[in-house]
This record gives structure tokens, sequence and C-alpha cells, in this order.
């Protein structure tokens, strides 16, 4: 069974991506399991906290463990929706076991909206400075790690996706282009805290410019974008083969 994880920072197209990949019958998609995980030992302030660290595993190690022995006798593919600072005080041995797309976006595009959810929001909650670690540690482990920036995708969702699903040694359906409104039943129980948009939507929405940042950012920014732009010259290309 191929195992994709898949490590985006908030506010992305990660679960978009991530309901992309549940219009597969191939595919069993998991969403954010290590958020509980993640919850307990930052012991950030998220909406719906105590709810969460109630409910599911918050045990990341025992949680991998479980996902990396799963097989199934009808699914090909499990895919897991992961945030990247979810990372934490947890053994990453089984990243060498797994296919790695990196899901970035240009943090003036993020941080306007992470902002509103976070209102002390720092470059550990972009996760981007994670993300470039890790795409280091992976390429120098021998792996090939996928880099995708958002605004490329929402231009082109079919050209990138066609682009990775030839990376992974995949087929490319094209019903991974479209899905009904509303939840699916992989959405974590944190879904109406944040998958508003995504549950309007019927697709990978256009790609609209956000207005600029504002100043009392510009800080956070300048902190972000030297990993952004690192990440981003690995990135699929919209355009590539057209």
């Amino acid at each position: 069974m191929k195992k994709i994880c898949v490590w985006s920072g908030p506010r992305n197209v990660s679960t978009a991506f991530m309901y992309s990949f549940s219009q597969r019958e191939d595919t069993i998609v998991v969403d954010e399991p290590l958020y509980g995980h993640y919850l307990r030992i930052s012991g950030a302030k998220h909406p719906g906290r105590h709810e969460i660290m109630q409910k599911i595993n918050c045990d990341g190690n025992e949680v991998m463990r479980i996902l990396m022995a799963q097989k199934s006798l009808h699914h090909k593919i499990l895919f897991l929706k992961q945030m990247c600072h979810h990372l934490q005080r947890i053994n990453r041995d089984f990243l060498l076991k797994t296919d790695n797309i990196f899901l970035i976006r240009d943090p003036k595009e993020v941080l306007p909206s992470l902002t509103k959810q976070l209102p002390n929001v720092s470059i550990r909650d972009t996760g981007l400075d994670l993300q470039w670690q890790l795409f280091q540690e992976l390429s120098s482990a021998g792996k090939s790690p996928v880099v995708i920036d958002s605004k490329e995708l929402l231009i082109n969702p079919k050209n990138i996706l066609v682009q990775l699903c030839e990376h992974l040694s995949i087929p490319f359906l094209k019903e991974m282009l479209s899905w009904e409104p509303g939840p699916i039943k992989e959405d974590g129980m944190w879904a109406k805290y944040w998958y508003q948009g995504v549950h309007r939507s019927s697709g990978f929405m256009p790609y609209k410019p956000k207005p600029d940042l504002s100043v009392e950012l510009l800080s956070l920014f300048n902190e972000c974008r030297p990993y952004y732009d690192n990440l981003f010259k690995h990135a699929l290309n919209a355009t590539h083969n057209e």
C-alpha cells in the first residue's frame, strides 16, 4: 500500500487537496492524524482544543505506527493530510517509508487569514521553517519530495495533478478535479472551525491575488519569506509541458 504524506502549512489549499484525493476509489484519506499530538505537546490554544484532545489519539508515535502498519485489500493508497508544524517531539523515521509532498503558499497570502484565527501568530505557526528543514533532510536521505505551490495548483489544477501522479507512479484520474459541495466523512472534527470555504466549493477555486500586507505583519513576512523562496525553487510549474 503506497503511503503519501502531504506536509502543509495552515490557511493553504490542503483541505481541497485532501478532497481531491478523496474522490479516488483506490485511496483512503486521513485528515491531520497528528493534530491531537500537536495540541498536547505545544499547548496551542486552537479552537476546539479540549474537545479534540478528548476524542482523538494524542500519542503521535502510536498514531503513526498504526497508520504505517495499515493494509487494505480494496485500496492501494493511504493519503495523510498533515500539517508540518504538528511534527514536534515525534519519531520521524516513518518519513523514509512514505512519499512526501510539501504544499506551500506565499506567506503574503497566508498571514492575514491566519492571524484572524491565531492573533499571536509566529513563524512556527506557518510551518514554513519546518517544511524547508524537512525538505532538506529528506533530500539528503535520498528521498525525492515534491513541492506544490498553491498558486500554481490553482492556476492549473489538472497539469499539477498530472505531474504529481506521474511522480508518485499512480494514474491521474479526472475525478480528482471536482467534488460535491459540503463536508466529507473523512473531515476531522475541527472542520467546523476551519473548512467553511471548502464546504462551499465543488473543485479547486480559481487563483485570486490577495491585497498587500498590513504594516504590522511585515516583520513576520520578512522572517518567513526566505524559507518560502527556497521551497518554491523546487515547486512543480503550472505551465510545464504546455
